[in-house]
């Protein structure tokens, strides 16, 4: 049984939120001449529930509505509508064009989340009944014991997984997780590094799996392994700035301040807001004799803390590591 996504509750609650949605629904005045008639009737037969004859022309109005207000409420009809009939694809290019066109509308947003949630909980639903024995039932089952905290029966599930495909790439990435999410004891770390280490050899092209691993190497100043693991994530990822972060970091600690800078130019690049990042490679700079750039980072070190105390509500700055 896959337990987080088939909740009847939940299901009967996003209808009922959809439904009602739809019903304050108006047809809109508009002056588009070419089109208006016809997608006002569109509206019309949605907001009397006849969806199977307005989507047609609902679905239409992305070509045809010059009035932006007439063509936003078409586009959340058509999506209520497909939603209603069960029709993902229709529903899936209402949302593609709503969210290009009004990308910040609130209501488009809103009808976004939902409309994802109840396309996810459909598929959800298709495979717990077509295929409830397989293996992706099992994991999305141990995916939910996961979001929901039950940390033991989510790794049981996953083990359980393990033994019919012990080389499915991503589960050993995923007991590991888990193992770190629980309150920590004497072994947690070497019991972690374990299972990273299981799903590289299932996957050697894990990005995360290799940057957990620096992290507990880090944390263990273990410098020269966890040089090697960021290095490889930060590799396998060109946009993984904490990988950059920490290896820049580690090649600081190691007194490599010359090769501890292309990887901290390169989180500041992806990371400009982060203060931690600013500071390592003023630290970089300075240990090498660059001195106007190590001021320059050190002010964006300042100004960005500044920054994220002010937009964590008065928290206090970051401390330089």
């Amino acid at each position: 049984m896959i337990r987080f996504f088939l909740t009847s509750i939940f299901l009967a609650g996003l209808c009922a939120t959809l439904a009602a949605s739809a019903a304050a629904q108006t047809p809109a005045k508009s002056s588009s001449a070419e089109a208006s008639p016809g997608i006002q009737k569109a509206l019309a037969l949605a907001q009397s529930g006849h969806c199977p004859e307005a989507l047609p022309g609902l679905r239409k109005s992305a070509g045809l509505a010059s009035d932006k207000d007439l063509k936003r409420k078409a586009g959340l009809a058509a999506v209520r509508c497909a939603l209603a009939l069960n029709q993902m694809d229709a529903a899936l290019n209402a949302l593609a064009w709503l969210n290009r066109d009004f990308p910040s509308d609130p209501e488009v947003l809103y009808v976004t989340t939902h409309a994802f949630s109840d396309l996810s909980t459909r598929a959800a639903l298709q495979l717990a009944n077509g295929a409830p024995n397989s293996l992706e039932a099992h994991e999305l089952d141990a995916e939910a014991l996961e979001s929901q905290g039950k940390w033991d029966d989510a790794a049981a599930e996953y083990r359980e997984i393990l033994k019919g495909r012990p080389d499915l790439p991503g589960i050993h990435y995923r007991i590991g997780r888990i193992i770190l999410s629980r309150p920590p004891t004497a072994s947690t770390n070497d019991e972690a590094r374990a299972e990273f280490q299981a799903e590289l050899k299932n996957d050697p092209n894990n990005a995360g799996a290799e940057y957990i691993l620096g992290e507990l190497a880090r944390q263990s100043e273990q410098w020269d392994d966890a040089i090697q693991h960021f290095s490889r994530a930060s590799s396998l990822d060109a946009h993984f700035a904490n990988a950059f972060l920490g290896l820049g970091f580690c090649l600081n600690s190691a007194g490599r301040f010359a090769e501890a800078m292309p990887p901290l130019e390169t989180e500041v690049k992806l990371q400009p807001d982060n203060p931690t990042g600013h500071y390592q490679l003023a630290l970089a700079y300075g240990k090498t004799g660059r001195k106007q750039d190590a001021e320059r980072e050190m002010a964006l070190f300042q100004q960005t803390s500044e920054k994220m105390s002010k937009e964590s509500h008065g928290a206090a700055p970051p401390q330089q590591p």
